[in-house]
């Protein structure tokens, strides 16, 4: 089995990862980036960042956590966040793979659930091969839409985004639900310890900042659930718990109009100037001139590791 810890982690595949990805979709074609690297995508991991590939046509190999998986299109390959993967595409292979954080999807929901929980039951396999026809043509046009939207950046298009990748999650999860289930391939890299840590630093982060109160719940020892923490994810249960607090704060300046006082109590600190060292300190800027930054869509510049294709930060329309 690769160990976690051994393995490289990226923002984009060859660009060094963000302290704190946030509000961040992208989308290119297998090739776009894949051709740079000989077509062979080194076994990586992304700290925060889900995928979707969704390949027409083409063979290669899937690799996760040390298995291995020939495919040939066309199918759907999901990459939970913190997975170990790694693909070879053969030169003929077509298709995109769209890059989200969980932050976009999270909020997507009616009355029937929401697209993030349709999402994670896309985890509990590591593919799912479709036959041509309309079901996949569906699932296609939705990708395209996708690339479309960033490439193009028209009015409209970060309300366009998010609703292309909430179809496509919707008509990859029904493709799935209607289908016989693929052998008995299953993905048993996703750990469940840390999904389940994700799932209640969601539900707590406003009043439990302390590991010993996530320890208890998930009945393991602080120290215990730290390594585990950092041998899955690279980072510790502290900095989920930053990373989830700089989110919500990011959020509330950039799509709300409420004071940053306002914003500093309904995260539970103890003072607004609290809140200004703690925002200044994880972001390099105080709260305000990021909100100012914030008020104009922007293009993301990722590091300068590998000059692939911008990606637009999807801020307010």
């Amino acid at each position: 089995m690769i160990q976690s810890q051994a393995i490289p982690q990226f923002h984009l595949f060859g660009e060094a990862p963000l302290e704190a990805a946030f509000d961040f979709i992208h989308v290119e074609t297998i090739a776009a980036r894949s051709i740079r690297h000989a077509w062979t995508i080194a076994p990586h991991n992304h700290r925060y960042l889900h995928q979707i590939l969704v390949i027409a046509s083409g063979c290669g190999i899937a690799r996760f956590e040390g298995d291995e998986f020939p495919f040939h299109g066309p199918l759907v390959i999901p990459v939970p966040a913190t997975m170990v993967h790694g693909f070879t595409f053969d030169e003929d292979v077509k298709g995109y793979v769209a890059t989200f954080t969980d932050d976009v999807v999270r909020g997507l929901r009616d009355a029937a659930g929401s697209v993030r929980s349709r999402l994670e039951t896309l985890f509990c396999e590591p593919l799912l091969p479709l036959e041509p026809g309309e079901t996949f043509e569906r699932i296609h046009a939705d990708m395209r839409g996708l690339h479309e939207e960033l490439t193009l950046a028209r009015d409209g298009h970060q309300i366009a985004l998010r609703a292309h990748l909430a179809l496509l999650i919707i008509e990859i999860s029904r493709a799935r639900a209607s289908r016989q289930r693929y052998a008995e391939v299953t993905l048993s890299g996703l750990d469940q310890t840390i999904a389940n840590l994700r799932e209640m630093i969601e539900d707590r982060f406003r009043v439990t900042r302390k590991i010993g109160d996530y320890a208890d719940a998930l009945n393991m020892t602080s120290d215990r659930l730290n390594e585990h923490c950092k041998r899955v994810t690279g980072v510790t249960v502290s900095h989920l718990i930053r990373q989830r607090l700089i989110t919500e704060a990011k959020r509330q300046l950039m799509f709300t109009d409420r004071a940053a006082s306002e914003i500093a109590y309904d995260l539970k600190f103890a003072d607004p100037s609290h809140f200004s060292r703690f925002f200044r300190r994880h972001t390099g800027m105080p709260p305000q001139e990021f909100r100012a930054g914030q008020r104009a869509p922007g293009v993301f510049q990722a590091p300068p590791a590998d000059k692939g294709p911008t990606s637009v930060k999807v801020s307010r329309s």
